[in-house]
């Protein structure tokens, strides 16, 4: 019923970039704070990126400041994850989840023990040369 698809994970060389998009149907995304995590294989997963229901407030991790841009079209139910200078390491499976309450700022805070009310399956982003 609450669905998020993320798309736009690719191969791409180290030095370039790649815009993922986190799509939702059967809600109205404008309700939720979005925040973006990503896994690399046999590491644990990591919180990347949040933005705000209204996108006034975002949260990036240390790792990608600078480097990644979140932003949102609530007229398109569509949140953005802009990612420029990629690194090897930046290699991971990239979702999206949804979370209604709280505001961004407390998503962010408890983004490993939060309870979210969706998640997208993933994409895959690859940095090698």
């Amino acid at each position: 019923q609450l669905q998020l698809v993320e798309s736009g994970g690719d191969y791409v060389q180290p030095g370039g970039s790649l815009r993922l998009s986190c799509v939702a149907s059967g809600f109205t995304l404008d309700y939720y704070s979005i925040i973006w995590f990503r896994q690399a294989r046999g590491k644990e997963r990591e919180g990347v990126s949040c933005i705000s229901k209204l996108g006034g407030v975002t949260n990036y991790a240390d790792s990608v400041k600078g480097r990644f841009t979140i932003s949102r079209d609530n007229a398109k139910n569509t949140v953005y994850l802009q990612m420029n200078s990629l690194k090897p390491e930046d290699t991971a499976i990239y979702y999206c989840a949804a979370a209604r309450r709280g505001d961004s700022s407390y998503v962010w805070s408890n983004r490993d023990h939060f309870e979210y009310d969706s998640w997208g399956r993933g994409t895959q982003v690859t940095v090698s040369s």
